[in-house]
């Protein structure tokens, strides 16, 4: 039985950020010392370069199980070679310099796996509007003039560097803030990303690598419903139609869900909105050891195992909708992971009383007040401490309290 995942408060809701006011009021004075410098470069790249760079996979890194996982169809990957064919101007993509001479996609990541798709012969033409003659045409059988025509063509490339201004003392902007405000500028038309998106493109490192793992865990995916990772080989992970069809998949809602545990274990960044919880949940840890990134895995999958035989394979639940569905509510999941973290010592204690632990539960469930506690439905900060304060209660034997 498929099973609806209830998200609970949205990311832009609970209280506002904080965001002080600047002390300095003349407007010479404060962009000296506020203003920051961004150093790039522009390439170009003929089109056979870009499929190269990517399938060596040396310089050019496109994540795609870090981006974005909605792919173009074969029509909107048809109309971009139209348009290089035409010499009609596309966008540049925009990379990062991650290491040196090594550049990951900030943005372009579905024109340049475009390019390199067709170049290896992965799809034919399809749906061109001016030069439709060309519809149902590979590559390599294309006729040599338009070979030429595509080995001429090139895609510009805006790189930002290394050496851009990432000072953080007295207040400078970070690396990360840059990419954010180039995100946020450039996610402006078409599909835009989602915060989620957004937060793994410009916090690469160990912990996202974490985050992506997690969401693969057995466990989870079956929990969520997602569409079980069984590919032998893990590169086929991205190209599983029913998955990307999976809407927690699609729109990384799979990697907040992840995150939200990590964002709220630490009752001090319960705070704002919860776009900054999750923001400074992944910015703080992005710089973590691959040691530490195993142990945050190890603990994750501990409390989530718990929980998992806690409630007989069917944490986080409520009851059935007015269809039957079962429904899978992430407010509820974000509490208890964080509440059995609370209480890891008593963990043992917990599941010898889970007969009543799951009769607390229901009740809680079934009681007006403490669902709309239990469900997120009060958008503030402390709403959310009220919401693990109450799972700790549930789980906590009474004699223990």
């Amino acid at each position: 039985m498929s099973k609806d995942v209830i998200m609970g408060e949205p990311e832009d809701s609970l209280e506002p950020s904080e965001a002080p006011d600047s002390q300095i009021t003349d407007p010479d004075e404060f962009f000296a010392k506020s203003a920051f410098r961004i150093i790039y470069q522009t390439n170009n790249f003929f089109l056979p370069q870009v499929r190269d760079l990517i399938d060596k996979g040396e310089v050019l890194n496109l994540r795609p199980e870090y981006q974005r996982r909605l792919r173009w169809s074969v029509p909107q990957k048809s109309r971009l070679i139209e348009s290089l064919l035409l010499n009609i101007p596309v966008p540049p993509v925009f990379l990062y310099e991650s290491d040196a001479a090594r550049y990951e996609v900030m943005d372009g990541q579905q024109r340049l796996n475009a390019v390199r798709e067709f170049l290896a012969g992965e799809f034919a033409l399809s749906g061109l509007p001016v030069l439709k003659p060309l519809n149902g045409l590979r590559y390599s059988r294309c006729p040599p003039r338009i070979k030429r025509a595509l080995d001429r063509a090139n895609i510009s490339a805006i790189v930002l560097l290394l050496e851009s201004d990432s000072d953080n003392s007295a207040g400078r902007l970070t690396l990360t803030d840059i990419r954010r405000f180039i995100f946020d500028r450039l996610n402006t038309g078409g599909t835009k990303l989602n915060p989620q998106e957004i937060r793994n493109a410009i916090n690469p490192g160990v912990f996202n690598k974490t985050l992506i793992n997690l969401t693969r865990f057995n466990l989870f995916t079956d929990v969520f419903d997602i569409p079980p990772y069984v590919e032998a080989d893990p590169n086929d992970y991205y190209e599983n139609p029913e998955r990307q069809k999976n809407a927690l998949y699609s729109s990384m809602g799979d990697c907040q869900l992840v995150l939200r545990y990590f964002a709220l274990k630490d009752e001090n960044n319960i705070r704002g909105s919860m776009k900054a919880m999750l923001d400074r949940a992944m910015e703080s840890r992005m710089k973590i050891s691959e040691a530490e990134s195993l142990r945050l895995e190890e603990e994750y999958k501990e409390r989530f195992s718990f929980l998992h035989a806690l409630f007989d394979k069917q944490p986080f639940l409520l009851a059935p909708d007015e269809k039957g569905r079962a429904r899978v509510s992430a407010a509820i999941y974000d509490a208890s992971m964080v509440a059995v973290n609370q209480l890891w010592g008593l963990k043992d204690r917990i599941m010898q009383d889970k007969v009543n632990v799951i009769t607390r539960m229901n009740a809680a469930l079934s009681n007006d007040a403490q669902f709309v506690v239990l469900t997120g439905q009060g958008n503030t900060a402390q709403a959310v401490r009220n919401r693990i304060a109450l799972i700790a209660e549930i789980l906590l034997p009474p004699a223990l309290r």
